[in-house]
């Protein structure tokens, strides 16, 4: 609960956030139930048998796996890369409910990053200062050397408060 009354704290602040992962689906969850007030909104792999699941068992599992993301042009995910793909690692084995695609976007939490099925990988609050949720993890190829972009673009939303 405490992971998503900081997410809920960050929405409605208009506070920079980055949801990585499990934090991808935490946000998916938090929105759910808070902006479209889904009270029930549930995690598959926490209660499988829910009958609100926004996060479930992904088509394929994607632990240790680099996958190509497609950024919509226009959109923040497109404005941190500078470039229509990019290449991620992942580490999780839930996403968001296809089924639920419509009903997110519908309700302003964009998908702006996608797999190769159309599977969606980013998802971002567009009027927001920064608020994105990435199913791939940029910690793991993000350096001192050579920090990853989304982190460099969340510092940037951050001095700017």
């Amino acid at each position: 609960m405490g992971a998503l009354n900081g997410i809920r704290f960050a929405r409605e602040g208009d506070r920079p956030l980055l949801g990585t992962c499990g934090g991808f689906q935490h946000i998916v969850l938090e929105y759910a139930r808070n902006v479209m007030g889904i009270k029930d909104a549930n995690h598959a792999e926490e209660n499988p048998n829910a009958p609100h699941l926004f996060i479930t068992p992904l088509a394929c599992s994607l632990v240790g796996k680099v996958e190509k993301i497609r950024l919509s042009p226009g959109s923040r995910a497109f404005e941190i890369y500078k470039r229509t793909q990019t290449l991620e690692r992942f580490y999780c084995n839930y996403g968001l409910n296809p089924s639920c695609r419509t009903e997110v976007e519908q309700a302003g939490l964009c998908p702006s990053g996608f797999d190769d099925s159309g599977e969606v990988r980013i998802l971002e609050l567009p009027k927001a200062r920064f608020f994105l949720a990435t199913l791939f993890v940029p910690q793991v190829s993000s350096s001192e050397d050579r920090p990853h972009p989304m982190f460099l673009a969340l510092l940037e939303a951050a001095v700017g408060i």
